[in-house]
């Protein structure tokens, strides 16, 4: 994810070196309020589930667990994404200043609308938290119609998706005979899939062959049109499954030919020879656990094999959880003027969300007596990963550029 640091067309450049630059670039609120709100959401959640807090949302607590990791946590990568890459694509002005700060305002109001403990009522706070996804787009729209800028109009597209995911949970909540939760749900994880598949696929096998080139050991990596127009044909079929078929073995299917394609993009792009760059191979990793994801959700849906019950864990915590901490990782560094190495704390981060999905998803399917204290270990894992990520980046997110570059 290689930006161009650039300033808002409506205010005047950030100064460089100045103290304070949480709002100088897009990705700087949204990374740093993603790692505290991976751990905030975690610890409610696990404090509730163990009955340490009272709850009072607008959904029973599992629900506010599985909307909050995908449209707080994940959500808040999305955007902190989109104000980045936008300007890459157009080669426009940057998003800083006011625009910035609304567009953060409307997302963290939604957070707040929907916080467990003292929520709004389950209107008002429906109608709060769904106006974040249209202010990203009416903020970026206008950059990629200048622009263009076709080859990332799709972007538009899932966002778009992203926002009926959200409204389908939300109308569930306020007329329950509608049964929309699920759908909602689905939706929401194979867009963010598709996201993560479609993001993946343009910076690692990128990242990769830059890397091992500045280190002399170039590769090539020729691309495969054919097989990555599959492989995401292969996952749009499996979203359209998953609503009109939901948890069918027709579903089942498409996630098996998705995984088949994805870790055949995957093998081509020498993972193995990034071992000796963690914030290199962490990319790899986390793609990994897509085809990885899919494969247990084929074996869940086509012969119900207990222990792959847990695939939705695996393309969540996993693939999403490990993609979001390795970018936002390596973005932060590069665009703060920084060099592009993961510091050992950061290192321990990547291992511990690592064990976070392995337990998760493994651990917790090998009977009774172990799903309990391999809940307890997935959360202790995630918590210190996003820990450490925020101890570490905080200071890198608020201050200025490391080179005096504005941004």
């Amino acid at each position: 994810m290689s930006f161009v640091p650039a300033q808002s067309l409506s205010d005047p450049p950030v100064a460089a070196g100045r103290r304070f630059a949480l709002f100088a670039y897009g990705f700087r609120p949204f990374f740093l309020l993603c790692g505290l709100y991976a751990v905030l959401a975690l610890a409610v959640w696990l404090a509730v589930l163990t009955g340490v807090l009272p709850y009072a949302g607008p959904w029973d607590p599992l629900r506010w667990h599985m909307h909050e990791m995908l449209f707080g946590f994940a959500g808040a990568a999305i955007g902190g994404f989109m104000l980045t890459a936008v300007p890459n694509w157009t080669g426009e002005r940057g998003y800083s200043g006011r625009p910035l700060l609304l567009v953060f305002a409307v997302f963290l109001a939604g957070r707040l609308a929907l916080n467990p403990l003292a929520p709004l009522p389950p209107l008002a706070a429906a109608l709060v938290d769904l106006a974040f996804v249209p202010a990203l787009m009416l903020t970026v729209l206008p950059s990629l119609l200048r622009s263009g800028n076709r080859r990332n109009y799709p972007f538009l597209a899932m966002l778009g998706l992203l926002f009926t995911g959200n409204l389908l949970c939300h109308l569930d909540g306020l007329w329950p005979a509608l049964d929309s939760w699920q759908a909602g749900i689905r939706l929401t994880i194979d867009i963010i899939l598709i996201m993560v598949v479609m993001v993946g696929g343009r910076i690692v096998p990128s990242f990769t062959s830059s890397s091992l080139r500045r280190l002399g050991r170039p590769v090539e990596i020729a691309p495969r049109p054919r097989l990555e127009r599959a492989a995401m044909l292969a996952l749009v079929l499996m979203l359209a499954a998953d609503q009109a078929l939901p948890d069918s073995p027709v579903a089942g299917a498409m996630a098996a030919v998705a995984a088949g394609l994805t870790l055949a993009r995957l093998a081509g792009w020498y993972g193995w020879r990034t071992l000796g760059q963690p914030i290199l191979a962490i990319l790899h990793l986390g793609y990994l656990w897509v085809p990885v994801g899919l494969a247990l959700k084929a074996l869940s849906l086509l012969a119900a094999v207990p222990l792959a019950a847990a695939w939705v864990h695996a393309l969540t915590l996993g693939a999403f959880g490990t993609m979001i901490l390795a970018v936002m990782s390596r973005a932060a560094l590069g665009h703060t003027g920084r060099d592009i190495v993961a510091a050992p704390v950061t290192v321990l981060a990547y291992g511990l969300v690592t064990l976070a999905a392995l337990a998760r998803v493994f651990l917790t399917g090998l009977g009774d007596w172990a799903y309990q204290p391999a809940l307890m270990l997935a959360g202790f894992g995630w918590l210190a990963a996003f820990i450490l990520f925020t101890l570490v980046y905080a200071p890198i997110l608020v201050g200025p550029r490391a080179d005096g570059r504005p941004g």
